[in-house]
């Protein structure tokens, strides 16, 4: 990629920036130094009997650039995944996907993008969920806190809540909190207090409909992903468009999620659902990534 995409995540990245007085500068610029120029697109994988790729449709190409575009259609085409097996024999299947592209030696004048990480699944939305998902009945948004406003803080906090029997939260911590702008580092580290406690506290107060069908029904409680956004303007389709952002420490649950330890595409999840954890719902991919 030339020079013209590093300007515009420069760009992305001084819109987002915080104010920050001489003192902090230096350890801003150093805090800068970790910033990730992330692109998430998503799309459909059509999979062979063999577990080759036999066609790939990404959405919303015209919002895509096209050598973005290209370089995920021929990553793509080369994967290869583990076949889908239905009823003892090999069968065609289908799956979304979720992909998202790192751009990295961002201080040169020339840039690398690789696809670091994908997530696979049903293709789904609110209308076809079934009873064996779990469902959200009450999720209050947290309210912006205060003192992010006051700095113009923005971020997304994913959320590990554990849901029991009787759809209440028995848990909640901060599993990460990636923030979209810069500052010192202790700063930085503030604004993801903040937003983790406020997103942890109003989400005590939430109540999930457990599944009552499939093979997860019977367990003594369950896991779920949630991805709580904190933006000044969320109504802007960003889809197709890079962002800048700096990503936390992850913190693991007190409790057993039934989740690999090397499980991938959390980072990717839209912002709204609500995301069993432990649950395998797409196929196996056997190309490494990046």
């Amino acid at each position: 990629m030339r020079s013209s995409l590093f300007l515009a995540l420069g760009l992305a990245l001084g819109s987002g920036a915080l104010l920050v007085d001489n003192a902090q500068a230096q350890t801003a610029r150093q805090v800068r130094a970790q910033t990730e120029a992330s692109l998430t697109l998503s799309g459909v994988i059509d999979i062979g009997r063999e577990g080759q790729v036999e066609g790939f449709q990404l959405d919303h190409r015209e919002k895509v650039a096209p050598d973005v575009a290209a370089l995920v259609d021929t990553t793509i085409k080369g994967w290869r995944f583990e076949p889908v097996v239905v009823e003892g024999r090999p069968v065609p299947a289908r799956t979304a996907v979720r992909l998202r592209l790192l751009a990295d030696n961002m201080t040169g004048s020339t840039m690398q993008i690789r696809v670091a990480d994908a997530n696979f699944g049903r293709l789904r939305d609110e209308k076809n969920l079934t009873s064996d998902d779990i469902t959200a009945v009450k999720m209050r948004p947290p309210v912006y806190p205060d003192k992010a406003v006051s700095i113009r803080g923005q971020g997304v906090v994913l959320l590990l809540v554990k849901v029991g029997r009787d759809g209440k939260v028995a848990d909640v911590v901060a599993e990460r909190t990636n923030l979209t702008v810069v500052a010192s580092e202790r700063t930085m580290q503030m604004l993801r207090d903040v937003l983790a406690k406020a997103s942890v506290k109003t989400a005590r107060d939430w109540t999930f409909r457990p599944p009552t069908t499939g093979e997860y029904k019977d367990r003594e409680f369950w896991t779920v992903r949630v991805p709580v956004n904190y933006a000044f303007d969320q109504r802007e389709d960003r889809y197709g468009r890079w962002s800048a952002y700096i990503p936390g420490p992850r913190q693991q649950a007190p409790w057993k999620t039934g989740e690999d330890d090397k499980a991938s595409g959390t980072d990717l999840l839209p912002e709204g659902g609500v995301y069993m954890v432990g649950r395998e719902e797409g196929p196996r991919l056997l190309t490494p990534l990046g």
